[in-house]
């Protein structure tokens, strides 16, 4: 009865995220294959049929390399049971559209508490709010990020350019974003080196180094979490 109980509520799930298109919905087992999915993840995968998911991992939808990144978080919450939250990543779908978004996986326990597989969302980012009424304070800390991308500002230096304390500067990122302060430098700069690597012949480490991050290593560790790919892996698969 549990099990069935378990496969009503899977199943409810399901058909409540089938009416958000703008969010990923999926339960997977301990092996990390596809239990259930809502019709935005089966129409992003560019499949018809959700039949065509279950009992599959996304390496065998994705392709290898970029299945193999969703694969090693779904391990790692089956292998420690913590959940992920919020991750920012960018997502790359099958008719090369490139979308941002917050991922969230879940542990999935049965009524012995025993780990029986994962639930997860990635919901996609939201067109920024300019008519937000505290958006004009901020354009002056906005814009110098923007311009400023090979540069590291503290939440501190923004805060003072806006004249708000480091707190209100955060919390007005978040509800025009919706993302922190952190987050949204950090897209603003992988977003900038994704099209440097796709539309310029640039040297990685100058791409590097104009993103904000002196050391090669660490913007490839960067770049790989937000996208399962390193910069020239990235640069093979998807320029033009």
């Amino acid at each position: 009865m549990g099990e069935v109980n378990e496969r009503n509520q899977i199943s409810t799930l399901e058909g409540l995220f089938d009416c958000l298109p703008d969010t990923v919905f999926f339960t997977k087992d301990i092996d990390g294959d596809y239990m259930s999915v809502n019709n935005t993840l089966v129409e992003r995968s560019g499949l018809q049929h959700k039949s065509e998911l279950i009992g599959r991992r996304p390496s065998q939808v994705l392709g290898a390399r970029l299945g193999a990144s969703y694969e090693g978080q779904d391990q790692q919450v089956i292998s420690t049971g913590q959940a992920i939250t919020n991750k920012l990543e960018m997502h790359i779908y099958p008719n090369r559209k490139v979308g941002w978004c917050l991922t969230n996986k879940h542990a999935l326990f049965d009524e012995n508490d025993i780990l029986i597989g994962i639930a997860g969302v990635s919901q996609d980012l939201r067109a920024p709010d300019t008519s937000h009424s505290e958006y004009e304070r901020l354009v002056v800390a906005i814009d110098h990020v923007m311009e400023n991308l090979s540069e590291a500002p503290e939440i501190d230096s923004l805060a003072k350019m806006a004249c708000l304390s480091a707190y209100q500067v955060d919390r007005r990122i978040r509800d025009i974003f919706g993302l922190t302060t952190g987050q949204w430098i950090l897209k603003q700069r992988l977003e900038f080196a994704r099209q440097e690597l796709l539309k310029t012949n640039k040297p990685i480490a100058s791409i590097s180094l104009d993103t904000g991050y002196a050391d090669q290593s660490a913007f490839t560790r960067q770049f790989r979490k937000a996208t399962g790919f390193t910069p020239s892996q990235f640069r093979r698969a998807w320029s033009l």
